[in-house]
């Protein structure tokens, strides 16, 4: 049975001497594996569509295994998330957290337009490290880790500041502070973001930038969370950690 969706491919693999495997990730019918035959080949009219970040229209055959994806159309080809390397980076971190979160054939119609809006956004400016933690932040419930963060995790009260626990799952006041003695100090800036940042919808973000020192804490907190907590350590990081390391090198 034929079936055309919109979708974003979130990962490919290379089968055999030309064929590729393409993970596509849709709201219809969730994540699929569909065969690209052919793909590898560069006069293949497939060639160009089976990639990374590729974003469109799909025709393919769907069954209980692999289908088979026959045609594709461009929607929008994230040109400038592609000639930017740092773009690409935390492209690569959205794409494999999805691909990590996400079973297969389970279609939720929030998850995908939390994908396509937050690339969409990346493509036209908006900060991509504030964007890849924002979605990071966002998909913490589907891991099944998502933090307190308005309230101390233990005793429940507001306070002004807290300390952030990761194996408490959230906020720490100084009060309760002694459950965990890795507890990690947060700047007062950071306590405020991240509740922010997990609430705030895709559409009112606007091009917020935040200080790499910001930014840095945030990251830190979030990628050692889901390590520690969902046992999901992105491969994709490696390579933004690389990036910022060979930034600071040359500043």
């Amino acid at each position: 049975m034929m079936s055309k969706a919109e979708g974003i491919i979130i990962r490919t693999t290379d089968y055999g001497e030309t064929n590729k495997i393409v993970t596509l990730y849709t709201k219809e019918f969730g994540k699929i594996g569909l065969m690209a035959r052919g793909a590898k080949k560069p006069k293949n009219p497939l060639s160009a569509v089976s990639q990374v970040l590729f974003y469109g229209l799909c025709l393919f055959s769907k069954s209980r295994g692999l289908g088979v994806l026959y045609q594709a159309e461009t929607l929008n080809p994230f040109r400038s998330i592609r000639e930017n390397i740092e773009k690409m980076g935390h492209a690569a971190v959205i794409l494999e957290l999805t691909d990590r979160l996400t079973e297969d054939g389970r279609p939720s119609q929030g998850h995908y337009h939390l994908l396509r809006d937050t690339l969409l956004l990346m493509e036209k400016g908006t900060d991509p490290a504030v964007l890849s933690s924002m979605y990071a932040l966002k998909m913490m419930p589907l891991a099944g880790i998502d933090p307190e963060l308005g309230r101390c995790i233990h005793c429940g009260n507001k306070k002004e500041h807290y300390l952030f626990s990761i194996s408490e799952g959230g906020f720490l006041c100084a009060d309760c502070a002694k459950l965990d003695e890795y507890a990690l100090v947060m700047s007062r800036t950071v306590q405020k973001l991240l509740p922010l940042i997990r609430a705030v919808p895709l559409d009112r973000l606007g091009k917020v930038s935040l200080k790499a020192k910001t930014i840095g804490e945030i990251v830190s907190i979030i990628y050692a969370y889901y390590e520690q907590n969902a046992g999901i350590k992105l491969r994709s990081r490696r390579f933004i950690e690389q990036l910022s390391k060979f930034d600071q090198m040359n500043d």
